[in-house]
């Protein structure tokens, strides 16, 4: 199973794929995959960032041994827990703005901050009262705004991670799979759940169903065209 990709912003043909037996990387464009998985301690991938601004720096997020880093494109992998209090990292992300600015959500802890690359983490869970985080993501114009799924509503800071709010009007009560933002719009996002996706224009304010024409509710990834922001893809699980 294949649980997250991450594109080399400047070599897309190079990807990155999170899966149960750990990271495997192409450089062809998925011509040709080979495991990266030296350094690691767990091969249970739950997600995959990358530096943009220094694309052979990596972060995976693992079920059972925390963060890894890798600063030669997967070649090798080193931990980077100082300060984490779960073994357990359910997505990872990496400010656009400042890379050294990491936050990694956990199922059970709650958010964690690093402002040092992962050298350390302290905990961002001020107004965050679920702590089983699901998925991240960072506006790219306003990197402070973030936003967090859960298994059962949605947060959203606008100080970096230092206090967090609900942001749910429109929303069930489902588990948030995929969260995505529009790099073009940030203040449109798209959240994939366990009950459908949603769409929000106005950064979380309210949000509304999108699911005519999905077969299954269960929306488990998203993905917006780079090209056709208006275009977007929706994976679906019907078990």
């Amino acid at each position: 199973m294949v649980s997250a990709l991450a594109i080399d912003p400047a070599l897309p043909a190079t990807v990155y794929a999170g899966t149960e037996g750990g990271v495997f990387k192409t450089t062809d464009g998925g011509g040709s995959w080979s495991v990266s998985n030296s350094g690691l301690t767990a091969t249970y991938i739950a997600d995959v960032a990358i530096d943009p601004m220094t694309p052979a720096t990596l972060y995976a997020a693992t079920a059972g041994s925390g963060a890894f880093k890798s600063v030669d494109g997967g070649v090798s992998w080193t931990a980077i827990n100082s300060g984490l209090t779960s073994s357990n990292v359910s997505c990872i992300a990496v400010d656009p703005a400042t890379p050294t600015t990491l936050y990694a959500g956990t199922p059970g802890d709650g958010i964690f901050k690093s402002t040092d690359g992962g050298g350390s983490w302290t905990p961002a869970n001020n107004g965050l009262f679920q702590d089983y985080v699901t998925a991240l993501a960072i506006d790219p114009a306003t990197p402070a705004t973030l936003y967090a799924g859960t298994i059962t509503v949605v947060y959203k800071s606008t100080d970096g991670g230092g206090s967090w709010t609900p942001a749910n009007s429109g929303l069930d009560y489902h588990t948030v799979s995929a969260l995505v933002i529009d790099p073009a719009t940030p203040s449109t996002i798209y959240l994939g759940t366990s009950g459908g996706a949603y769409k929000t224009i106005n950064g979380a304010g309210n949000w509304t169903a999108i699911n005519n024409g999905l077969t299954t509710l269960n929306v488990t990834s998203l993905a917006i065209d780079p090209v056709t922001a208006a275009t977007l893809y929706a994976g679906t699980y019907q078990g």
